[in-house]
């Protein structure tokens, strides 16, 4: 394996993921954030994420614990890099805030240092230039409570080199991933391809007022048997990430004035504290969600 050493840059609900799950799989990791709280956050998720790794996969708490205690926190680029072999970005979906990420990225990190973006919705290609290292950078990107939804979608962009793309792949099924490589730059990779346009629509609903977030959910996982609903992912994505992407999409929506008011909406959540299963509270409240009660679909 040509990785050993990880930094992920970002500890949000999906870097913190990325973070503690490459540290399972035995990687050195360290994980980048801007400040000390930001950190804090971080290292709160992922003593939710042990839980979820103890119900789910059986792992024991001290095996756990001495996981998270292996992992490096650091506020200082330059210190967090210095040694990584791979840097994973996993910052907010902001073109601006990305490319001058990568501009700093590049003055700090060994020559040898390959770059992925973990974002969501912007293409590789975006960000390449910034990087000052095109051919070792790509996109990685993973779909939430990675432990067991272990999806890795690997996308390159024209500059891209192959034994990158390579060695991506290989990383993935490292870190237990399924690779799901993509042929060619497409926003939203596969998985967002065809999950945003099923989280667009419920939120249209919601938004014109055409039903409560709990009754789209609850006719999708009656209808399909799905086993939640767009609201119930929207939590889990988290709904300042769904902010980001909405915004960042919002002139290429036929519908402009609804997404004006998805827009609004959100917001107004987002400034109550109502951020998604992180702060225990979205749509729904957490731990016990309503969509998980035995008698919600009926």
């Amino acid at each position: 394996m040509k990785y050993k050493n990880v930094t992920i840059a970002g500890g949000g609900i999906l870097g913190s993921q990325i973070a503690f799950h490459t540290a399972f799989h035995g990687f050195s990791v360290t994980v980048y954030d801007i400040s000390d709280s930001a950190l804090k956050n971080c290292k709160e998720r992922m003593t939710l994420w042990q839980k979820f790794y103890q119900k789910d996969l059986g792992i024991s708490n001290d095996q756990l614990q001495k996981i998270y205690k292996s992992i490096a926190f650091k506020t200082d680029l330059k210190s967090a890099v210095s040694e990584a072999d791979l840097v994973i970005e996993a910052i907010p979906e902001n073109i601006k805030i990305k490319s001058d990420f990568y501009e700093k990225l590049n003055q700090f990190a060994p020559s040898h240092t390959d770059f992925a973006t973990n974002s969501s919705s912007l293409l590789p290609s975006y960000f390449a230039k910034a990087t000052g290292r095109p051919e070792q950078f790509i996109a990685l990107h993973f779909a939430n409570r990675i432990w067991i939804r272990n999806t890795a979608e690997i996308m390159g962009h024209s500059k891209t080199s192959s034994k990158l793309f390579d060695d991506m792949i290989l990383f993935a099924k490292a870190i237990g991933m399924v690779a799901i490589p993509v042929k060619k730059e497409q926003p939203g990779y596969v998985l967002n391809s065809l999950l945003m346009p099923f989280l667009r629509a419920g939120l249209n609903l919601w938004a014109n007022d055409v039903a409560e977030p709990h009754l789209i959910d609850k006719t999708w996982m009656i209808a399909t048997g799905a086993p939640n609903g767009p609201f119930a992912t929207l939590d889990t994505v988290g709904l300042k990430t769904s902010l980001y992407i909405t915004k960042a999409h919002l002139n290429e929506n036929s519908d402009i004035e609804t997404t004006k008011l998805i827009i609004s909406k959100l917001e107004g959540m987002v400034a109550e504290g109502k951020l998604g299963t992180a702060s225990g509270q979205g749509f729904y409240k957490y731990p016990n969600p309503e969509f998980l009660k035995d008698d919600f679909l009926k």
